[in-house]
C-alpha cells in the first residue's frame, strides 16, 4: 500500500511540473546570492583559541582547529502553526480567564510545538482592530478580557510575553494581523473604545454584522501602518503577516456590492480614471508595498509575510477552478509575489493532493512559477480533513512533495495548532516522521547575507563525558546555536536555543562497541535572519 502511494505521489509531482510550465514570457528569476559567495571571515576575526582542557590523569587528545567554509549537514525548513486568537479559536480558550489561566494555556501550546519541532508561531495580535499587547493606537482585544478596551488583570503584555516565551525555547515569533477588519461578529458589544466609534468616518458595516475599514481611504492605510509600525518598532519579533481578508468575502454582505460608493465617487470627482474593481485592487497594491517598505526602512531584519487565498484566479493552471480572489477580495495576490513586496508567501492550499479542480501540487507549482524574486514560498496546509488515517497521510504526503518540489527553502504553516492537538495520531506521525530532527528556518540572504562571527568554544574531555562551552559576548546577536558532533564517522546535530551556552555529550556512544567514541565537536552561531556562521571543527580523540 506504502509503494503505491509512493508511486502515486511521483507522478503527480511529474505531472505537476510539466502542466505549471507557462506559456507566456515570464523573466528570468534573479540568480539568488549563494553562500559560498561571502567573502570567508578573516583569520584575525576567528576566536582567538578553541581550547581543549585537559583533565589531570586523564588521556586527552588535541588537533589544530579547522576552518570549514561549510558546517555539517542541518535540516532547513519552515515549520510553523496558526494560533488564532479571533472567536477563541486557539488563545485563549476563552475570554475573561485571569493572566495567570492565560499564560499557563500559552506555555502549553509553544510547549508543544517546541516538544514537535517546529521552529515558529504565527500569533494573531490583531484580530478585529484591537490589540493583544499594550497600544495607544487601538483598545485591548474583547477577546482577551470579554471586554473591549479592557486591560488584562493582573496587568502583563500579551504579546510581549508569547514573544519572549517563543525566543527561549528557539522559536520565530511572527504577529499576524487582519488589516481591514473593524469588528468580527463574534467581537462582542461594541464599546466606545472600539475602532467602529473612534474612527467611524473609515468603518463600514457589513449584512453579517462585521465592520470593515474602507481601504481605500488614506486614513485607513495611514492607521494601519501605524498599528503595523508600531509593532515593529517597540517590539522583538521576527515577522509581520497578513492573512488572506483583504476586502471582505462576498458572502459576509450577503453577495451586495461593498458599501464604498461615496468613497468611489470621491475619486472619480477628482478625476479618478479606473474602473471600481481596478481603483480598490490599486489600493491594496499600494499599502501591500508601502507595509513592506516601511518595514525594511526600520527593521530589515523582520520578514514580511501574506498568506494569501490559495487560488489567484480560476483557470491559473488551466485545470484550477473556484473563487476568484482578483475579482472578490480584491487582492492582486501574484503581482505582490512577482514584485517581491514580500519575503515568505504562504498561499492557504487547503484542499487534498488529488482534488482535481484544487490540487494541493498543481496550485504550489503554479505559485512557484510565479515567485519571480525568489522569496520563500511555504504553504499554508490544512490537517484537519476528519479524520486521523486521512489526516496523517494527507499531511505527511503534502510536506514531502513541498519538499520536493522546493528544495532550495522547505517549509510550510499548519491550520492551525488546533488539529495538531485534537489529532495526536497526527502529531506523533510527523515527530516519528518528516519532523524527527530539529531544522533551521531557512536563510534570507536579500535580507543579509553577512554571517555572523563564529563562537569562541571550550571543551573538556572528561572519562565518559565532553562538555562543550562557548562564548559570543559583544560580537552579534545571535538567535540560536548548533552543536555539531561526530561518532563513527557520522555528523549529527542539536539546535540549541539562545539562552544556552553549554552541552554535554558521552564520550562512548556504545560503551561495548569499538571505535564508537566521539570524535568531532564543532558550534555554529545562527543570526535573525538564518545565516549561519563559519564552521570551526575540533577534534577530540583518534
Amino acid at each position: 500500500m506504502l509503494n503505491r502511494k509512493l508511486i502515486l505521489i511521483a507522478l503527480v509531482f511529474m505531472i505537476v511540473m510539466a502542466g505549471c510550465k507557462s506559456k507566456k514570457n515570464i523573466p528570468a528569476k534573479p540568480s539568488e546570492p549563494q553562500v559560498s559567495e561571502i567573502p570567508p571571515v578573516k583569520q584575525e576575526e576567528l576566536p582567538e583559541s578553541v581550547i581543549i582542557n585537559e583533565i589531570p590523569g586523564e588521556e586527552t587528545a588535541v588537533t589544530p582547529v579547522q576552518i570549514v567554509n561549510n558546517a555539517p549537514f542541518v535540516m532547513r525548513e519552515f515549520r510553523a502553526a496558526w494560533i488564532a486568537t479571533v472567536a477563541n479559536i486557539n488563545w485563549p480558550s476563552k475570554s475573561g480567564l485571569s493572566t495567570s489561566e492565560q499564560q499557563r494555556e500559552a506555555i502549553v501550546l509553544l510547549d508543544f510545538l517546541k516538544k514537535h519541532n517546529y521552529n515558529a508561531v504565527i500569533f494573531q495580535a490583531r484580530p478585529q482592530a484591537d490589540a493583544l499587547y499594550k497600544s495607544s493606537l487601538e483598545s485591548w482585544s474583547f477577546f482577551l478580557t470579554g471586554e473591549q478596551g479592557k486591560a488584562p488583570e493582573p496587568f502583563y503584555d500579551p504579546l510581549h510575553f508569547w514573544i519572549e516565551a517563543a525566543h527561549d525555547r528557539g522559536m520565530e515569533l511572527h504577529v499576524w494581523l487582519n488589516p481591514y477588519r473593524a469588528h468580527h461578529s463574534t467581537g462582542g458589544k461594541i464599546t466606545d473604545a472600539s475602532i467602529v466609534k473612534t474612527h467611524s468616518d473609515l468603518v463600514v458595516g457589513l449584512k453579517n454584522g462585521m465592520y470593515w475599514l474602507d481601504p481605500s481611504k488614506k486614513g485607513t492605510q495611514d492607521h494601519t501602518a501605524a498599528v503595523v509600525m508600531d509593532i515593529v518598532k517597540r517590539y522583538d519579533i521576527d515577522g509581520i503577516h497578513f492573512d488572506d481578508y483583504f476586502y471582505p468575502y462576498a458572502s459576509y454582505n450577503k453577495g451586495a456590492d461593498f458599501p464604498d460608493a461615496a468613497s468611489f465617487a470621491a475619486y472619480q470627482k477628482s478625476g479618478g480614471k479606473l474602473s471600481k474593481a481596478d481603483w480598490r485592487r490599486d489600493g491594496v497594491n499600494t499599502f501591500v508595498q508601502r507595509i513592506y517598505n516601511e518595514i525594511k526602512a526600520e527593521k530589515p531584519q523582520v520578514k514580511f509575510g501574506i498568506s494569501p487565498f490559495g487560488i489567484y484566479r480560476p483557470g491559473f493552471p488551466k485545470s484550477i477552478a473556484g473563487m476568484d480572489q482578483y475579482t472578490e477580495l480584491y487582492a492582486d495576490a501574484r503581482l505582490w509575489l512577482n514584485e517581491g513586496w514580500i519575503d515568505y508567501y504562504s498561499p492557504q492550499l487547503y484542499w487534498k493532493i488529488n482534488q482535481t479542480k484544487q490540487s494541493f501540487p498543481v496550485l504550489l507549482g503554479w505559485w512557484e512559477s510565479e515567485n519571480l524574486q525568489n522569496r520563500h514560498l511555504w504553504p499554508g496546509i490544512n490537517i484537519d480533513f476528519g479524520g486521523d488515517a486521512l489526516n496523517v497521510d494527507e499531511t505527511i504526503n503534502q510536506i514531502m512533495l513541498t519538499r520536493g518540489m522546493l528544495p532550495e527553502s522547505k517549509g510550510s504553516v499548519h491550520w492551525s495548532i488546533g488539529p495538531l492537538i485534537k489529532y495526536p495520531n497526527v502529531s506523533k506521525a510527523l515527530l516519528e516522521g518528516p519532523y524527527q530532527k530539529e531544522a533551521l528556518v531557512p536563510a534570507s540572504l536579500w535580507m543579509n547575507a553577512v554571517l555572523p562571527a563564529a563562537p569562541n568554544v571550550e571543551v573538556k574531555v572528561l572519562q565518559d563525558k565532553v562538555e562543550i562551552n562557548w562564548d559570543h559576548s559583544g560580537i552579534d546577536e545571535v538567535f540560536k546555536w548548533v552543536v555539531y558532533y561526530k561518532y563513527k564517522g557520522v555528523w549529527n546535530y542539536e539546535i540549541l536555543n539562545r539562552t544556552q551556552n553549554s552541552f554535554e555529550l558521552s564520550y562512548l556512544l556504545n560503551k561495548n562497541e569499538k571505535g564508537s567514541h566521539l570524535t568531532d565537536i564543532g558550534v555554529t552561531a545562527v543570526d535573525r535572519t538564518g545565516n549561519e556562521s563559519n564552521f570551526i571543527e575540533v577534534s577530540v580523540g583518534g
